[in-house]
């Protein structure tokens, strides 16, 4: 009984951490690029979009399907660095608990 008992309080601390965590991800910004910088996009680890970022070269009425395509490419580019973000933060919250490597928690 005690081994469950101090299962369960680990559990809780792992929820009160877990919450933190969820927290902290929303001041965690990445920064997505593509054209070779021409578009950036920043966003938080929970994939918030905080902002857009064109070069002027670009805002040519005869080019909006390159830009579009870019923003995209930019877009995802930022969403997998704030998923790698996620990941480490994950990791390291738990990292001591054993858990197996594809459990989601949250």
């Amino acid at each position: 009984m005690a081994d469950f008992l101090g299962m369960m309080k680990q559990a809780a601390q792992l929820q009160s951490k877990m919450q933190a965590m969820q927290d902290e991800l929303g001041n965690v910004e990445v920064e997505g690029a593509s054209g070779g910088g021409l578009v950036s996009v920043r966003m938080t680890a929970k994939m918030e979009v905080k902002a857009v970022k064109i070069d002027p070269s670009l805002m040519k009425a005869e080019e909006h399907e390159i830009l579009e395509d870019l923003l995209v490419t930019a877009l995802g580019d930022a969403r997998r660095k704030a998923e790698l973000a996620m990941q480490e933060k994950m990791q390291a919250l738990t990292g001591g608990l054993g858990l197996p490597p594809g459990l989601g928690l949250g």
